[in-house]
């Protein structure tokens, strides 16, 4: 079995858009988009070099702003694996589980959400070289608030705060829940031995659920939009143990557009460079536009990366932030198989 093309650093972003009467969902940023890769494309799902993939990320955010009880908090835990292989010639099937759990605000706004999804990888021509990816998925998530942290404008009665006499508590509800369908599609290719790109698009919410914490809303008026995605990344091997990793990431849903770039830069140190667990360092430099400068710095060795993430805020709510956005922590580990650990790789295969 060949080492598979996969992503040098893809995506990024998952948007969890969310329609009420009086309250939205945040916007959630993984600036170590490789640690969440289910979250980005189901394409993504066992595209990689190996037997299988964990992967986990902490993210911590606007704590400067909300405080702590009130901080963006979103963890992100995934598990996926090639499970029938050679179906013709290199041809595979991999499947992928990823739970997500992201909490903000003072009403402890939360979005639980587990995914299951499967990827055909189709390698074309006869030089293991080209890989074309399709990839499914679909998932349970629910929406929950606690509406006794939230205040309201007609609980002040005559200058004085009377908690749970808002007329606004008889129309809302505490949770939401939805089936999500989420489908990609991927194009890698290795260009001669140390270089390989990978472009795909994607589409989530196909199925378009309908969700509101207002019970008064018609259901017309809160279908959750189709969100589409695009990226483009590469591996452009300077030498044997150099590389750079760009990478740009585009996505769309309703009126709102988000564009992310940027660039890892990947050193092999040590012996056994040429192998799937070789020792590397990293750090990349990012912008999400009129958002955040991110920094991302890690390890990788044998079979895990372990890295940190860091945004500087650039956006309008710089003065109140003091320009703190958010820090991240992941850590993901690949098992590899006897036969790619056993020989040098034909191709510089991404270890994302």
């Amino acid at each position: 079995m060949k080492c598979r093309i996969t992503f040098a650093g893809v995506g990024l972003i998952v948007a969890a858009m969310l329609n009420s009467g009086n309250a939205q969902a945040q916007d959630v940023h993984f600036t170590q988009f490789d640690a969440s890769p289910l979250t980005l494309n189901p394409a993504n799902t066992g595209a990689f070099g190996g037997d299988f993939r964990a992967s986990a990320i902490y993210r911590d955010q606007w704590r400067s702003v909300t405080g702590g009880d009130a901080a963006f908090k979103t963890i992100g835990v995934s598990l996926d694996m090639p499970i029938i292989r050679d179906i013709s010639v290199d041809d595979y099937l991999a499947a992928g589980l990823q739970f997500y759990k992201d909490q903000a605000g003072d009403g402890n706004l939360s979005n639980t959400t587990v995914m299951l999804s499967l990827a055909y990888h189709k390698f074309l021509g006869t030089d293991g070289k080209k890989v074309l990816t399709v990839g499914l998925q679909g998932g349970y998530s629910h929406k929950n608030i606690d509406l006794s942290k939230l205040y309201f404008g007609d609980e002040y009665l005559e200058g004085a705060w009377q908690p749970g006499t808002s007329a606004e508590w008889g129309w809302l509800t505490t949770g939401t829940s939805n089936y999500l369908i989420n489908a990609g599609i991927n194009y890698s290719q290795a260009i001669g031995e140390k270089s390989s790109f990978v472009i795909g698009v994607g589409a989530n919410n196909l199925n378009q659920p309908l969700e509101s914490f207002d019970k008064r809303q018609a259901a017309a008026d809160v279908g959750l939009g189709i969100r589409y995605t695009g990226q483009l990344g590469a591996i452009i091997g300077i030498n044997d143990k150099f590389s750079l990793r760009p990478a740009a990431f585009v996505q769309s849903q309703s009126t709102a557009m988000e564009l992310v770039a940027g660039n890892e830069f990947n050193l092999k140190v040590g012996e056994g460079y040429d192998l799937p667990t070789a020792t590397a360092i990293y750090a990349g430099i990012w912008y999400r536009n009129q958002d955040a400068i991110m920094v991302t710095a890690g390890i990788e060795y044998q079979g895990f990366r372990i890295g940190v993430g860091y945004d500087y805020n650039t956006s309008d709510l710089k003065a109140a932030s003091n320009n703190n956005g958010g820090f991240e922590i992941s850590i993901r580990y690949i098992k590899s198989s006897p036969i790619d650990f056993a020989k040098k790789l034909l191709y510089p295969c991404s270890r994302f």
